[in-house]
């Protein structure tokens, strides 16, 4: 599914491609960038960083995440993550706890393929059954 591209989804695409780049990926060779514009317009990008112990490594969103909260900030608007291929790379489990523990139901997930074709998700429509403080 094509979308037109905003203006923010350009920067949130340029910016999650910048840190893909970066990806720590020699086991997997599957890079993955992530970037998120929080509840401040404030923009928060990382990669995936790999680890030979395999559990010890790092999901891009995940650290997209970490670098918001450590800005101060605490809600993600939209998240955009880069697929190293033409195929959509919608977030790992753990990676849709996570977002859904700082977004909003309808926050929007955007998945986008090296060609540039972009995917939108509700987090709610990923994650239907959140764990969640009472």
């Amino acid at each position: 599914m094509a979308l037109d591209l905003t203006a923010e989804h350009k920067m949130l695409l340029a910016l999650a491609l910048k840190a893909q780049q970066n990806a720590h990926a020699p086991y997997s060779n599957f890079k993955v960038g992530a970037a998120i514009i929080d509840e401040n317009a404030q923009l928060h990008a990382s990669c995936n960083v790999e680890n030979a112990a395999y559990p010890l490594g790092q999901c891009a969103e995940a650290g997209a995440i970490s670098a918001m909260i450590a800005s101060g900030s605490k809600q993600i608007k939209q998240i955009l993550i880069t697929s190293p291929n033409d195929e959509f790379c919608p977030p790992c489990g753990g990676c849709r706890q996570k977002i859904a523990e700082f977004a909003s139901a309808d926050t929007q997930v955007h998945m986008a393929t090296q060609k540039g074709e972009i995917k939108t998700l509700k987090i709610a429509d990923l994650l239907p059954l959140t764990f969640s403080l009472p």
